[in-house]
C-alpha cells in the first residue's frame, strides 16, 4: 500500500465499523498521523491530543498522596494513559475500554504509544463497559478487584456530555450517573473528564453538586489543519461528600 496511506485495522463492531488507519500529509512531512473512524465519525487522531494529555496533568495534579490507584475510561490512542504514567506516584493504572479491537492496536502495538503502555507494569488494560461498571456501585472499576477504590477517575470517553458516542451513555452526566461514579472514588479522591470545546458553566455546576468541589479548564492548542487554534475541556472534581 502506498506509503502516504495505509489501513491498519478495519472490523465490524456494536458501535459500527471501526477504521484504523495511518497516512502522511505534505504539510507534515514524514510525521505519521493516525486516525480512528467508527462509522462516519472521526473518533481522534494523532495530531490533536493535547487536551487528553491535559486530561491526565490536571486530572492527577489535584491527587494527593502516593501509591495511588487509577482508572481511565477509554484507551483512545493513548495519550491520556501513557501521560497518567509519568506521575511516578502511579501504583496502578487500569484503563477499561469498551472496544476490544481498541485494546488490540495496543497490545500488538500498531499505535506508538502501545509499546510505552506493555512495558509498563503499573498499566493493565480491561475489556468492559465503563458506564456498566460505574453503574454498578458494588463493585470496583477494576474487575480483578472488585473490592476496591480508587484515587483518581480520569474519563475520555464522548465527545461531550451532551453528544456521545451511544445515547445510553447520557444517564451517566446526570446528577445520579455522577453520584454513582463518586462512590467508585475514596474520600477526597478525584474525577476528571475530557470535553471537546468550551466550559460548560451547567456542567462544572452540576459536578460541583455532585462531589463537593469542581474546577473546569479550559484547554487550548494549535490546529494545523486550520492553521489556528481549538479548545477542549478538562473538568476535574474532588469527592467531599459521600
Amino acid at each position: 500500500m502506498h506509503l502516504d496511506y495505509q489501513e491498519l485495522d478495519y472490523r465490524p463492531t456494536p458501535m459500527g465499523d471501526l477504521l484504523l488507519r495511518r497516512r502522511r500529509m505534505p504539510q507534515f512531512g514524514d510525521t505519521d498521523i493516525y486516525e480512528v473512524k467508527l462509522g462516519e465519525y472521526f473518533l481522534m487522531s494523532s495530531m490533536f491530543h493535547e487536551a487528553e494529555w491535559q486530561l491526565s496533568k490536571l486530572g492527577l495534579g489535584a491527587v494527593e498522596g502516593e501509591g495511588l490507584d487509577v482508572v481511565v475510561g477509554g484507551l483512545g490512542l493513548g495519550y491520556t494513559a501513557v501521560s497518567a504514567l509519568e506521575d511516578s506516584r502511579i501504583a496502578s493504572l487500569v484503563v477499561v475500554e469498551y472496544l476490544d479491537a481498541v485494546i488490540d492496536w495496543h497490545e500488538r502495538e500498531l499505535v506508538p504509544l502501545g509499546e510505552t503502555m506493555n512495558a509498563d507494569p503499573r498499566c493493565r488494560y480491561a475489556h468492559a463497559d465503563f458506564f456498566a461498571l460505574c453503574a454498578d456501585v458494588r463493585k470496583s472499576l477494576d474487575p480483578l478487584q472488585p473490592d476496591k477504590r480508587h484515587d483518581a477517575i480520569l474519563l475520555d470517553i464522548d465527545h461531550t456530555p451532551t453528544n456521545v458516542l451511544r445515547q445510553t451513555n447520557t444517564r451517566f452526566y446526570t446528577e445520579e450517573g455522577l453520584a454513582e461514579a463518586g462512590q467508585h472514588l475514596k474520600e477526597n479522591g478525584v474525577f476528571a473528564l475530557w470535553s471537546d470545546g468550551e466550559p460548560e458553566d451547567y456542567f462544572t455546576d452540576r459536578l460541583g453538586n455532585v462531589f463537593g468541589e469542581a474546577k473546569s479548564h479550559r484547554v487550548d492548542f494549535a490546529n494545523p489543519l486550520t492553521g489556528g487554534s481549538s479548545c477542549g475541556t478538562v473538568y476535574v472534581a474532588r469527592k467531599l461528600r459521600s
